[in-house]
C-alpha cells in the first residue's frame, strides 16, 4: 500500500498538472518545479534512505517515510498556492526516498530464499498494477469533478498511509538495526546542491542560469571527491570501471530522460492545448503499462539467452521511433490518430527494455556489490526524470517565443490557434529531443553491450 502510493502520486501528478496550474496559476517554471522538486529529493535522498533503513532499522524508517509522505499529501490537498504547492511536493519526496528502500527489504525478509524471487515478482506487478491504475483513476476523477477536484487525489494517500501503517504495526517484525552504518551526509548535501543547481539552471531565467549552472559544475566536482575518499559512499564510483554497468546506466541516463520528457509534456499539451480529457489521456498511456506488464518477463528470458544488448538496443530503437513520430505528427494536433497510436509502440519498445535493463544491471556487478548497483541504477532513472522536466521545459520555452495576450505561455489553455499552434511546435521538439535520445541509448547499448565475436 505504501508503495502504491509512490507510485500512484509520481505517475498521476502529470495528468493533474494541467488543473493544478489552473486553479493556482503560476508560470510553466513553476508547474515544472511541482515535479521536479519531489524528483529532486527522491533522487538525492534515496540512497541515504537505504543506509539510514541499515543503522536505525528498516521497519522504524519505513513508517516514518509513510508518516512524511501523508503529512505531504495533506500539504499537497490544501495548498493555497505554487510555492506551498511545491514544498509540499519536495516533503513528499523526502517521504518517498525513506519508502522505496523499506518496500523491497521488507518484502525479501518476508521470504525465504526459494520463494523470494515470486515474492519480488508479484510485488513487482503489483507495482506495475498501481502504476497503470493511478493515471486512470486520477483521469476518471478530473474528468467526471472538474479542476478543482485535483485535490482528492493527494487526499487519497491518507487512507492507503494509514492502512500502511496499521499493516506494519500488526505484521512487520522490528528490527534494531545496524547503530555502527555509516550514513553518507556529505554526499545527499552535495547531490542536492548539484540535482537542484542544475533543475534551477534550466528551468528559471538567464540571470540565475550562469550562476546556478556553475554551482551544480562545482558541486558535481565536490561530490566525486568526496566519494572517492569515503569508506561507505553513497556511490561506490569503482563500480563504473565495468564496461558493462558503465553503458546500462548511461543507456538508462538517456532512455529514461526521453521516456519521462514525453510522459511528463505529452499530457500538459493534449489535455490544454488539444483538448482531450486526462481521463483520455490517460487510456492512451494504458497500452504502455500492459505492454510491460505482460512482456517484460518475456524480455527478460530471451536476453539471458541472446545476452542484454539486443533487446535493449532494439527496445530503445523502437522508443525512438514512435517518439519521432510523435514529433513530425504533434502540428497537426491529431491526438487520437496521429499520437496514441504510438503510445503503443513505445509500449513494445519499453517491454524489451525494462526486464534486461534490470538484469544487465545486476549481472554487472558481484554478488556482494548488487545491493549497491541496484540503488545506483535507480538513482540514474530518478536522476533522468528530473533533467527530462528542466531541459525539456527550457525547449518548450524557447521553441514556443515571447508571451504575449494571445500567447500566454506553453501548456495553458487559451482559445487561440497561433497559441496551440506554438504550444503543439514546442511539443514536437520536445518529442523530437526525446526521440534523439532514445537513438543514443541504442547507440550505447549497440557499443557497449552486443557481444562481440
Amino acid at each position: 500500500m505504501a508503495s502504491a502510493m509512490g507510485f500512484i502520486d509520481s505517475s498521476v501528478t502529470a495528468i493533474a498538472l494541467p488543473a493544478i496550474r489552473a486553479s493556482l496559476g503560476g508560470t510553466l517554471a513553476t508547474a515544472q518545479w511541482v515535479q521536479a522538486g519531489y524528483l529532486l529529493a527522491v533522487t538525492a535522498l534515496v540512497l541515504v534512505g537505504g543506509a539510514m533503513s541499515d543503522r536505525f532499522g528498516v521497519v522504524r524508517v519505513f513508517q516514518g517515510g509513510i508518516v512524511a509522505f501523508m503529512a505531504a499529501s495533506l500539504l499537497c490537498a490544501i495548498a493555497p498556492s505554487m510555492p506551498l504547492m511545491i514544498a509540499a511536493r519536495v516533503l513528499q519526496g523526502v517521504g518517498a526516498a525513506f519508502m522505496v528502500p523499506g518496500s523491497m527489504t521488507l518484502v525479501s525478509r518476508a521470504y525465504d530464499r526459494a520463494d523470494r524471487g515470486r515474492a519480488l515478482g508479484l510485488w513487482a506487478a503489483a507495482s506495475t498494477a498501481t502504476t497503470a491504475a493511478g493515471p486512470i483513476l486520477g483521469g476518471l476523477v478530473l474528468t467526471l469533478g472538474g479542476e478543482g477536484v485535483w485535490r482528492v487525489i493527494f487526499a487519497m494517500n491518507l487512507p492507503l498511509g494509514a492502512g500502511a501503517l496499521w499493516l506494519l504495526a500488526r505484521h512487520a517484525i522490528p528490527d534494531q538495526g545496524r547503530p555502527g552504518t555509516k550514513v553518507d551526509i556529505w554526499g545527499a548535501v552535495l547531490a542536492t546542491l548539484c540535482l537542484g543547481a542544475m533543475a534551477v539552471a534550466l528551468t528559471e531565467g538567464e540571470a540565475l542560469a550562469l550562476p546556478a549552472g556553475l554551482l551544480a559544475i562545482a558541486a558535481a566536482v565536490a561530490f566525486l571527491w568526496v566519494e572517492s575518499r569515503l569508506k561507505a559512499p553513497m556511490i561506490r564510483l569503482d563500480l563504473f570501471a565495468n564496461r558493462q554497468f558503465s553503458a546500462v546506466n548511461l543507456a538508462t541516463l538517456l532512455l529514461y530522460i526521453g521516456l519521462n520528457g514525453v510522459s511528463f509534456y505529452l499530457p500538459m499539451t493534449a489535455i490544454s492545448v488539444w483538448h482531450i480529457t486526462p481521463l483520455g489521456v490517460t487510456a492512451a498511456f494504458l497500452p504502455i503499462s500492459i505492454c510491460i506488464a505482460l512482456l517484460s518477463g518475456r524480455a527478460g528470458r530471451l536476453a539471458e539467452r541472446i545476452g542484454f544488448g539486443w533487446p535493449l538496443t532494439l527496445g530503445s530503437l523502437m522508443v525512438a521511433l514512435a517518439y519521432g513520430l510523435i514529433a513530425h505528427f504533434a502540428p497537426a494536433q491529431d491526438f487520437w490518430h496521429l499520437t496514441a497510436p504510438f503510445c503503443l509502440l513505445t509500449g513494445l519498445g519499453l517491454a524489451l527494455v525494462v526486464g534486461p535493463l534490470t538484469a544487465c544491471v545486476m549481472a554487472a556487478a558481484p554478488e556482494s556489490d548488487q545491493g549497491a548497483a541496484s540503488g545506483i541504477n535507480n538513482a540514474t532513472a530518478r536522476a533522468a526524470g528530473l533533467i527530462a522536466v528542466a531541459l525539456m521545459g527550457r525547449i518548450a520555452l524557447w521553441s514556443y517565443g515571447p508571451v504575449s495576450a494571445d500567447m500566454p505561455g506553453f501548456g495553458l489553455a487559451q482559445a487561440s490557434a497561433s497559441h496551440d499552434a506554438a504550444s503543439s511546435l514546442a511539443f514536437a521538439h520536445i518529442a523530437a529531443t526525446c526521440a534523439v535520445l532514445a537513438l543514443a541509448a541504442a547507440a550505447v547499448s549497440a557499443f557497449g553491450l552486443i557481444r562481440r565475436v
